[in-house]
């Protein structure tokens, strides 16, 4: 992937941090967009430091609201203005949600937990594309990949508007992979199996999840962050150009079970 350059929208943890690791190991220049405190900015800075020192690569990273227009404008601008190539690898990473249930005596979803659950995990990446197509950004045989979750077909206490965000976000990428096609861009939906990552722990009910998932999946493991990565590089491929508008899984056949 040397020469290449990949967008990774909510690349400091979990499944976006792994596929920084994985692009960066096979020289591809990578602009990392996420939202920490200064701990985690801290961290990840240290990472790129070593990913920059072991591979040689050029990383830079945006600490911005992803959801925030002006701040998606205005970091596009940062990085063409820096002279950056056009992107041939965007993945939308966002992971921004509520996670309580729509019935019950206590918390509850509210119409605007709803609503900025989707517009943050749902319909974010119309936002970016916006800009990014604006500004000559995506290049032809571009790579655009979105994650959702085996949560919008099962039930997850409490997953209820993040559910309804990545059925929204799962619908917009196959509209986009037909509107896209004549530019030559595809769009594919990595479902990944149930993933070890900050998110899931936020999910009430975790633990459990992540016992039962063991016992069901094949390999009798959880999927990891670099698992979704290696498929991610897989399908950066100039090889996958005819694979667009798929939901691919990736849970070593958990979903079969």
């Amino acid at each position: 992937m040397k020469g290449r350059h990949a967008l990774i929208i909510g690349g400091s943890s979990g499944i976006g941090l792994a596929t920084v690791k994985k692009l960066a190991s096979h020289q591809c220049s990578i602009s990392i967009v996420h939202r920490d405190r200064k701990q985690g900015v801290m961290e990840l800075e240290e990472t790129i430091t070593q990913l920059r020192d072991e591979f040689r690569v050029s990383i830079s990273n945006f600490n911005i609201d992803a959801t925030n227009p002006e701040k998606i404008s205005e970091c596009i601008t940062a990085i063409k203005d820096k002279g950056t190539p056009n992107f041939d690898v965007v993945l939308h990473a966002v992971s921004r949600g509520n996670l309580k249930p729509f019935i019950a005596d206590g918390p509850k979803l509210t119409s605007q937990d709803l609503a900025l659950t989707i517009e943050a995990m749902g319909t974010n990446l119309k936002l970016w594309l916006d800009e990014l197509l604006a500004s000559g950004m995506l290049s032809k045989g571009g790579k655009i990949l979105t994650l959702t979750s085996e949560g919008n077909d099962k039930f997850w206490e409490g997953y209820g508007a993040v559910a309804l965000a990545k059925s929204t976000l799962e619908t917009l990428s196959k509209y986009l992979a037909i509107e896209l096609a004549p530019k030559g861009i595809t769009v594919n939906i990595i479902q990944a199996g149930v993933t070890d990552t900050p998110s899931l722990r936020l999910i009430p009910g975790s633990a459990e999840l992540i016992e039962q998932s063991k016992k069901r999946n094949p390999y009798g493991r959880l999927t990891t962050p670099e698992d979704v990565a290696n498929t991610v590089f897989l399908l950066a491929q100039p090889e996958a150009s005819w694979i667009n508008g798929s939901l691919i899984h990736v849970d070593g056949g958990e979903h079969l079970i």
